[in-house]
């Protein structure tokens, strides 16, 4: 005899999202921001919240073996991108012993130029995180130094703030590479190339009319001296010639991406295939050892590889310790969690139950596009983190959209437009705290400078409005 399924009633959908709502706030923001006590970890957070869940659905009637198989099949659907993300760490090493990513930090400073200041700034971290697929590391690395060139040229650092986070938020918008982007995709579950090319439609004229603005701030503002008289400058440049060689056939493994990404081939064998590319022309132009490749592969580059040079400064080694296949071992550990909690709640639906209820006065495209807009925008607020953003807005809103015949890629968008570029506006956020205390500019000063971002917001609801951009007609994905 066939057992029947346990009765289900909105008290159970509510309790586990309520349960986990508690843990966020109590736990990330009362604790650090009133107690002065330390903030629970989000993995932490997503764990308990996975074993309420659980011990709720087994109360109620639900079978172990049910509860499982609900997780695991989350788990095989993300499986692929889990992969990539372990790729994302071993391309970073490779494209930083090969000498891709130096030799394009090394130009891009030298092609400085004090009036265009903030465009560059701009810019330069724009090549940066969209090579690497990281906005932090893009601010701590390049950022800095073209923050210290800025002071010592005596520009607007709000601006030149600014114009740096927000270059840098474009290329892990933007670049294959990023785990945000990676995590927006498989949440949704859109194709990562697919979900890239319906951000184009807010990110790049965002990005055109920013980078115009800048322009035009470098002549509103311009810097109080046109010399960059700056021995830090000229100490980086002279260390990163020291340790690589350059030659042009290292922009390869970039454009095996770039190439990838325009014929929408498949993303792993593109990304590996520029990691193998990369290690060869290690091994052809520099002088690193078939050793010191395997371990950029393993656990990432490290100056201390490039023994020739006797002394290497901090700010180097900064620039370029980072990559291999655990780079990114935090994120995977976390999306793991979060698939117990995410997979669990969907056996009995809970998080397109709630929204139903919620946004049920959302009765058009325009309104179900902007309501999973501000949605996203009050998680990411709440939570300080995209990547549990991506997967709880993602999992509330993908059965709306396909009830709306709104194809998911631009949901997958719309968790990015508001979610990963408004981190950096939002004060209490780990992204600004990281931000401020990196470039050492205040938040009052840089924000309405930030202009990627406030732009991307309003572009964001233009096109729901409008429906351009929107794919109304190509319902695929």
């Amino acid at each position: 005899m066939e057992r029947s399924q346990p009765k289900v009633k909105f008290i159970h959908i509510l309790l586990p999202v309520l349960f986990l709502a508690f843990l966020i706030v109590y736990g990330m923001m009362i604790r650090p921001l009133f107690l002065d006590q330390p903030a629970f970890p989000l993995e932490v957070v997503f764990l308990l919240a996975a074993v309420f869940s659980i011990a709720e659905l087994l109360f109620i009637g639900f079978q172990w073996e049910e509860i499982q198989n609900a997780f695991v099949q989350k788990f095989i659907k993300g499986l692929t991108p889990l992969l990539i993300l372990f790729a994302i760490g071993v391309i970073i090493g490779t494209w930083i012993v090969s000498g891709t990513i130096p030799m394009l930090i090394f130009y891009g400073i030298k092609m400085i130029n004090p009036t265009y200041i903030y465009f560059l700034a701009f810019f330069i971290p724009i090549i940066f995180s969209t090579l690497t697929g990281t906005s932090w590391g893009s601010v701590g690395t390049i950022g800095m130094v073209l923050i210290g060139i800025a002071a010592a040229i005596e520009a607007d650092l709000g601006i030149t703030a600014g114009a740096i986070i927000g270059g840098a938020y474009f290329g892990d918008k933007l670049s294959p590479l990023s785990d945000t982007t990676n995590m927006a995709s498989m949440a949704v579950e859109v194709d990562l190339y697919e979900h890239i090319h319906s951000m184009l439609y807010t990110t790049l004229p965002s990005a055109l009319i920013a980078g115009s603005l800048f322009l035009i701030l470098g002549f509103v503002y311009p810097p109080l001296s046109l010399e960059i008289e700056s021995g830090s400058v000229t100490s980086t440049l002279n260390s990163i010639s020291s340790i690589f060689g350059f030659s042009v056939f290292l922009l390869i493994p970039p454009i095996i991406v770039l190439y990838g990404s325009i014929r929408r081939k498949a993303t792993l064998p593109t990304l590996l295939t520029s990691s193998i590319a990369a290690c060869l022309l290690a091994l052809i132009f520099q002088r690193f050892t078939m050793g010191d490749v395997m371990v950029s592969l393993h656990t990432g580059f490290n100056v201390s590889m490039a023994s020739w040079v006797p002394v290497i400064p901090e700010n180097i080694s900064q620039l370029f310790n980072r990559g291999g296949l655990f780079e990114l071992n935090e994120v995977i550990f976390f999306t793991i969690i979060v698939f117990i909690f995410v997979g669990s709640i969907d056996l009995i639906e809970a998080m397109p139950k709630i929204v139903d209820k919620v946004f049920s006065f959302a009765k058009s495209r325009p309104l179900v596009i902007i309501s999973s807009l501000f949605a996203t925008a009050f998680t990411n607020a709440i939570t300080s983190n995209q990547n549990a953003t991506s997967f709880i807005i993602g999992d509330a809103f993908r059965k709306r959209y396909e009830q709306f015949k709104i194809p998911r890629k631009v949901l997958s968008r719309s968790i990015e437009d508001y979610g990963t570029m408004v981190e950096s506006i939002i004060p209490w956020s780990a992204t600004t705290l990281f931000m401020v205390g990196t470039l050492g500019v205040p938040f009052s000063q840089y924000w309405h400078w930030q202009l990627l971002s406030l732009i991307n917001l309003v572009v964001a609801v233009i096109l729901a409005v409008t429906g351009k951009g929107c794919f109304y007609n190509k319902n695929k994905n």
